[in-house]
């Protein structure tokens, strides 16, 4: 249905706006925002510690050329009083050895911009994180023989000021092992990228230490209430408490101390890093403390770990935590952006819906921030208005107008499909849990930025990236970032076409093709689903073999089979949610032939021995099994081969926080469990929570989900052999103790990729798509006999 009036607060794509709807950021009638901005040019760091920083990142980027650019901090009023950069040849330029390219810009981000703006669009340079490709910088020419820019150089003004980086949940997802020397490469990407407004959650538990030890709240008493290291994300969104814990002195010390590391280098840059606020999430002790205070109990899960209290807004106690975890920050940081991210009800619904509560919880909630800095804004994701329909009209309006206008920036999260700002039946992240799939719609993120910013009354301030996890799909943020600075939209078949060059170092037809391919394919999602990766082998079904349909073949009679069906089964129809199907939105035959169609051939596998199982043909399923199996090892095979897709990597860099040998099996246990099944399991029922954040990474493949496949694959053919229904609970009940069991191991997996990638996807091409069409039965009675498996 078309938007109410209300939903213009809400923005872009990850955009920024006013919590006001009927005019624009830059209108007289929001003086805060612009006294905000006042803030940050008078706070902010000297111009020569803004360059200092620029030049520092430009010795680690490309240190051959730390003499071919000079960087220059100039006033806004030099750029028509908006944030922008300039780039120009340099007027004392005198060959090699003096610099070639002068960079001006409004701010260390700035001419950050403006210098990968000249790599990229000038050199054919390509920057990335490592994991996905990282830097090529061989297309950049020698010193002193750098391209010219035209006669006066080029001016690129942002269109809107900011420019927010990061989801709630990112600092788990990929954060959660980071040290110093992980976060500066971070936070010099995201200058790069133009990133000026970027979350800061890093070591705030030592805060709320130093906070709730004010109201004689012990260590002990908060260990059951902060997470583990790999799951402090949901308990700071009062999701879950004690769940992977308890946290280690040492660990809040550390992080504490990462924190300012990493907030220094971001106020070097000019960036504002947006601080937490609190959202009424406290300690069961808390409760004790203050048996008077009004005090809701959330959830109904399993109380030891989820079912956390939030102090309710209207209680004093509320405001009164809220400016001391603001004034504690303050103090402990020597400075603040003024910007605090809190989302109170982020996967929690209100205990009431009346609108008047509604608006005295967000009313509490901005005072408990102001209270603490006279000039704050509160950033909030507006997540929960998409998914949760207990957000009607009356209840966002309430919440939204609960705050002085211009005091609030809502995050439309993510709007490359579905933006809030158009229509209120969804909001879309690009990337959940972390997962690995080629996914994306380069069409809406090239498009969407222009819309919200033109469209009537639009209260759009800013563009950004949300994704939960960071380290895929390099292309999608590689165009997003540089949309912070686009006016127009961008042409994407030319934008396209230079992509490969950029990416691969030179020009070649052949990558220029095969991308076109994928955009029209993987990175043309345009059916308005999110993508969530259930493919098989990383999201196993956790049902009765007849509840998966299976085209062709009826699943509604015992009759039609020797095959038994469980006293319990029910027949289900297409739209059933017991197995979630992987989300295909493009012709698989149209995308190039090695690892997109590999990745959907083992769904089409497992589909094929669901439908021998149901025709009781036990051969073909034992050999279809065995080729699942072969299937999932070889797929490790070629993940090994490149460091971006190794288990290694996350566990190594989770035992290396640690201060002890106890620390160490703390840690591991948290990145293991973060990965595969999370908290609410029995020994018979698994996690809601299982395969959230799985990975396609070597030695998780041929270590868990094959041994978990085989499992499932054996109690298939007993129930054949024995003509009785398939063994549901004690599949469960094995795969659960396999979980457990890997969850606590110790194996040691590779850190350093191992085989030629090259050779491997050839080897892997002839094998699979090149010989025969391996799926159907007559292509694999080669194969082993599943009762052969090691496992």
């Amino acid at each position: 249905m078309p938007a109410p009036r209300l939903l213009r607060v809400l923005l872009l794509l990850v955009a920024l706006a006013c919590a006001t709807s009927g005019v624009g950021c830059s209108d007289p009638r929001f003086p805060h925002l612009g006294r905000v901005r006042e803030l940050h040019r008078g706070e902010g760091r000297p111009a020569a510690e803004q360059e200092a920083a620029a030049r520092g990142l430009l010795a680690r980027l490309l240190p051959s050329h730390s003499g071919s650019f000079d960087f220059r901090v100039i006033s806004a009023d030099q750029c028509g009083g908006k944030a922008c950069f300039i780039v120009d040849n340099h007027p004392l330029f005198d060959g090699e050895g003096t610099p070639q390219v002068l960079l001006l810009g409004t701010s260390g981000v700035e001419i950050s911009a403006g210098l990968h703006w000249y790599l990229k669009h000038y050199c054919a340079a390509h920057v990335s994180w490592d994991k996905t490709g990282g830097a090529q910088l061989s297309s950049v020419p020698r010193p002193g023989s750098l391209p010219r820019l035209p006669s006066g150089g080029i001016l690129i003004q942002r269109p809107v000021g900011w420019s927010y980086y990061q989801n709630a949940v990112t600092s788990s997802y990929s954060f959660a092992w980071w040290d110093w020397e992980r976060w500066e490469k971070e936070i010099d990407w995201m200058a790069l990228q133009g990133i000026n407004l970027p979350l800061a959650f890093t070591g705030q538990e030592a805060i709320w230490q130093k906070v709730f030890q004010r109201y004689n709240i012990s260590k002990s008493d908060l260990d059951d209430f902060f997470g583990g290291p790999a799951f402090l994300a949901w308990s700071r969104m009062a999701n879950m408490h004690g769940w992977g814990g308890p946290l280690p002195q040492s660990w809040l010390d550390d992080q504490l101390a990462l924190q300012k590391k990493i907030l220094s280098r971001m106020y070097a840059f000019g960036m504002f890093p947006v601080l937490p606020a609190f959202s009424g999430n406290i300690p069961a002790a808390l409760r004790s403390k203050f048996p008077s205070a009004k005090v809701t109990h959330l959830g109904n899960c399993n109380p030891r770990w989820c079912c956390t209290y939030l102090l309710d807004a209207s209680d004093p106690l509320f405001v009164e935590i809220g400016k001391l975890f603001i004034e504690e920050q303050i103090r402990e940081y020597g400075g603040t952006s003024h910007v605090y991210s809190c989302d109170t009800f982020d996967e929690n619904t209100p205990p009431l819906s009346d609108p008047n509560y509604i608006s005295s919880l967000g009313a509490a909630t901005f005072r408990g921030m102001q209270s603490g800095d006279d000039d704050a804004i509160w950033l909030m994701q507006g997540w929960l208005f998409s998914y949760d329909p207990f957000w009607e009209p009356p209840q966002m309006k309430a919440l939204l107008h609960s705050v002085p206008v211009g005091r609030m920036i809502v995050l439309d999260l993510y709007a490359e499909v579905k933006p809030i700002w158009i229509n209120s039946d969804q909001c879309m992240l690009h990337n959940f849990a972390a997962d690995f799939e080629m996914y994306g719609v380069l069409d809406m993120v090239a498009s969407g930025p222009i819309d919200a910013r033109l469209s009537a009354n639009s209260t759009m301030i800013g563009v950004g990236m949300s994704m939960e996890g960071i380290e895929q799909n390099p292309i999608v943020y590689d165009l997003m970032s540089e949309m912070a600075f686009h006016h127009r939209q961008v042409d994407l078949q030319v934008w396209v076409e230079t992509y490969p060059t950029r990416r691969y170092g030179k020009s070649i037809v052949g990558l220029q093709d095969a991308w076109k391919i994928l955009y029209q394919t993987l990175y043309n999602c345009t059916d308005g689903k999110n993508d969530k990766n259930r493919d098989v082998i990383v999201a196993f079904p956790d049902v009765e073999p007849f509840v998966i349909q299976t085209p062709g073949l009826y699943t509604s009679s015992s009759k039609t089979y020797s095959t038994k069906l469980s006293k319990n089964y029910i027949a289900v129809d297409a739209s059933n949610d017991e197995y979630e199907h992987p989300h295909l939105w493009y012709d698989t035959d149209a995308v190039i032939r090695a690892l997109e169609l590999f990745l959907r051939y083992g769904d089409e596998v497992f589909v094929k021995i669901i439908e021998s199982y149901k025709a009781n043909n036990v051969n073909q399923v034992s050999n279809l099994c065995q080729h699942f199996i072969d299937l999932v090892n070889d797929l490790d095979t070629l993940l090994a081969s490149h460091e971006g897709f190794l288990l290694g990597p996350w566990l190594e860099s989770a035992k290396g926080l640690a201060r002890d040998k106890e620390q160490e099996m703390q840690y591991e246990w948290n990145a293991r469990t973060q990965i595969t099944m999370w908290f609410d399991n029995t020994k018979t029922k698994a996690s809601l929570l299982r395969d959230y954040a799985n990975k396609y990474w070597s030695g998780l493949l041929r270590d868990y989900y094959g041994p978990r496949a085989a499992i499932y694959f054996k109690y298939l053919i007993l129930s054949m052999e024995k003509k009785e229904p398939f063994a549901l609970e004690e599949w469960r009940r094995e795969w659960i103790s396999l979980t457990n069991n890997w969850q606590s191991d110790w194996k040691v997996f590779p850190t350093t990729a191992t085989g030629d990638a090259l050779n491997i996807s050839r080897t892997l091409y002839k094998k699979y798509l090149h010989d025969a069409d391996l799926i159907q039965p007559e292509g694999i009675i080669r194969l082993r006999n599943l009762k052969n498996t090691p496992w």
